[in-house]
């Protein structure tokens, strides 16, 4: 089967996969159930994202001053702190690790 096969085919899943949002109806969505459900996986989502892009170079698995950032980031949030405060706070960690020569 041809590249181009397959991409159409997901192309169409994907349209389907829209168009059977629209069809599902407002009582459905709604509910409190399904309100849990969109937060949790939201919160799954952005996880797994952040943990992919802190740990991960290329298919390569790399701890480096990002895993830092994390950490600074995670503890100001543990803290309470702005969201600006826990952007800076990251960033500088990131920077302070690197100045002494983390990759």
């Amino acid at each position: 089967m041809s590249l181009w096969f397959w991409l159409l085919v997901s192309v169409v899943l994907a349209y389907a996969t829209k168009l059977v949002g629209y069809l599902v109806p407002a009582k459905v969505l709604d509910s409190p159930r399904m309100s849990h459900i969109a937060g949790t996986l939201t919160i799954g989502l952005l996880a797994s994202l952040t943990v992919v892009n802190v740990a991960a170079s290329g298919t390569n698995v790399v701890l480096d001053a990002r895993v830092g950032a994390l950490v600074a980031a995670a503890v100001a949030l543990w803290l309470k702190a702005p969201f600006l405060v826990v952007v800076i706070a990251g960033a500088a960690a990131a920077a302070l690790l690197r100045l002494l020569g983390w990759p």
